[in-house]
């Protein structure tokens, strides 16, 4: 079984946020005691964090469906529902986020980065928080919005500085194990190096990881061979090292030859050609192997590219070879640019911006989009009048009535609120009525104006006390 996976589909959904509650505060002597329910919690987001110590996807591979607690509803007496439960999913170091359509969203790089790949929805507002001076016992409350949900992809691209290029078997792990502590499969059959390896190495002051990029052939960049699966690896890198085999005992293959493939394919994957190349002429402790390596240098020095000779077996031209690839490292590192603080853009919206739009389709249905009247439709509950007369005055303050008037809407047209998938579609009446007439406007309890009845006997005592008095002082002028 593979315990290396640098791509995986991910299937994530954040949590629902929690319905707010409509309820009536009850104690004794106290009937109308006012609005007493709680907000739902907010749903928990899908979080991907880079972790240094995770260097596969394999985790992801076996569970690809992950998912965040929902947010818990609103009670009574003023209780709020618990927030959901983040879920934290790490990463390594490197990974690249993309959407179904191949679209890049995030590129992680370097330890704590993060990205939300999935965010909470909010919860619903409880009775309690909708009531106001104009509308005192609100009998309805606002449901949870949904959490997003969808397919994200997940790339990992190998983050090091150094990569080794080359045939299969052309000493590539020989040489990354005697660079560096790495201790990648080593046997005298092609592909033995099934996945990508790193190792780290130090030459004077200099540190830097080199990566072994399992065997490339020619036609790799179309899918051939392990070439197209791991070439992603070597993106990142700041320098690339031809390995070449300068003791091949296939004899329709030369060192020479096996350079121009490789390029060729490098040259086809495309974004590499900034990179700067070294040649490593391996295997010179075999005679035949260090004749090869005298005859083809000068040819490769021609070409403009620097030649080292070493042997990963006998140890030699390695000092050399990694003091050289630490000089470009440390070049490379000096000529990026200094990374600076992240800046807070703000962008702030126009004027002329409504927030929502209002379009009429071929079939003659006028479609409403936009991030407050969706929001505002998933909130409601339609089988209570109230709650749909409350959406409506929304909309009527938002400027939807207006808009859809402009658009040319008539009493009786479809209207929709929302994507083709998940609208709300409903015949439009310029003033919709509640359906809740014995309240007033909409979310009023006229018992809140009259008086409790104990109150109205005091007042009429206090009246018919009064009168007397009048008659009294009438009747009796001295």
């Amino acid at each position: 079984m593979t315990t290396f996976v640098d791509r995986v589909e991910l299937h994530v959904a954040a949590g629902n946020g929690g319905h707010g509650c409509a309820s009536v505060h009850r104690e004794k002597f106290k009937p109308l005691g006012g609005p007493d329910g709680g907000n739902g919690g907010r749903g928990g987001d899908v979080i991907l964090t880079v972790d240094q110590s995770v260097t596969t996807l394999l985790e992801y591979h076996h569970s690809p469906h992950r998912k965040a607690t929902n947010g818990k509803p609103g009670e009574g007496g003023n209780r709020s529902g618990k927030d959901g439960q983040d879920l934290v999913l790490p990463v390594p170091d490197g990974t690249v986020i993309l959407d179904g359509q191949g679209n890049v969203l995030a590129d992680l790089v370097g330890h704590g980065t993060t990205y939300v790949a999935a965010e909470g929805g909010r919860g619903g507002l409880g009775n309690a928080a909708l009531a106001s001076a104009r509308r005192k016992a609100p009998g309805f409350a606002l449901l949870g919005v949904p959490g997003d949900a969808g397919d994200i992809v997940l790339e990992l691209k190998t983050v090091a500085d150094v990569a080794l290029v080359g045939y299969p078997s052309a000493g590539k792990s020989s040489l990354i194990s005697v660079l560096s502590a790495a201790k990648p499969k080593i046997a005298d059959y092609p592909f033995t190096t099934l996945v990508p390896n790193l190792g780290v190495v130090t030459a004077g002051s200099t540190v830097y990881t080199i990566a072994d990029v399992p065997g490339l052939i020619p036609g790799a960049s179309q899918g051939r061979g392990l070439g197209l699966e791991f070439l992603r690896h070597v993106e990142r890198c700041s320098v690339l090292v031809h390995v070449l085999d300068t003791a091949t005992l296939e004899s329709d293959r030369d060192p020479v030859s096996d350079l121009d493939v490789i390029e060729e394919e490098l040259k086809q994957y495309g974004g590499l050609d900034d990179r700067p190349r070294i040649v490593v002429l391996n295997k010179i402790d075999i005679p035949d192997g260090q004749d090869l390596a005298d005859m083809i240098r000068p040819e490769l020095e021609e070409r403009g590219y620097r030649v080292f000779e070493a042997s990963a077996v006998a140890r030699t031209g390695l000092k050399e070879l990694s003091f050289a690839l630490a000089d470009i490292v440390a070049k490379a590192r000096a000529a990026k640019p200094k990374e600076e603080a992240t800046r807070i853009v703000i962008r702030p919206k126009a004027v002329d911006d409504a927030g929502f739009t209002v379009k009429q389709e071929e079939d003659g249905l006028f479609r409403v989009r936009g991030e407050k009247p969706e929001r505002w439709v998933r909130q409601t509950d339609f089988n209570n009048d109230e709650a749909v007369g409350y959406l409506s005055d929304r909309l009527n303050r938002l400027g939807v009535e207006e808009a859809l008037m402009k658009a040319g809407a008539r009493s009786g047209d479809g209207v929709a609120i929302g994507p083709e998938d998940n609208a709300v579609v409903f015949d439009w009446e310029p003033t919709m009525m509640a359906g809740a007439e014995m309240l007033g406007r909409r979310g009023e309890d006229h018992r809140f104006e009259a008086p409790r009845p104990a109150a109205q006997r005091r007042k009429d005592r206090d009246a018919e006390r009064d009168d007397a008095e009048r008659e009294y002082d009438d009747f009796n002028p001295f």
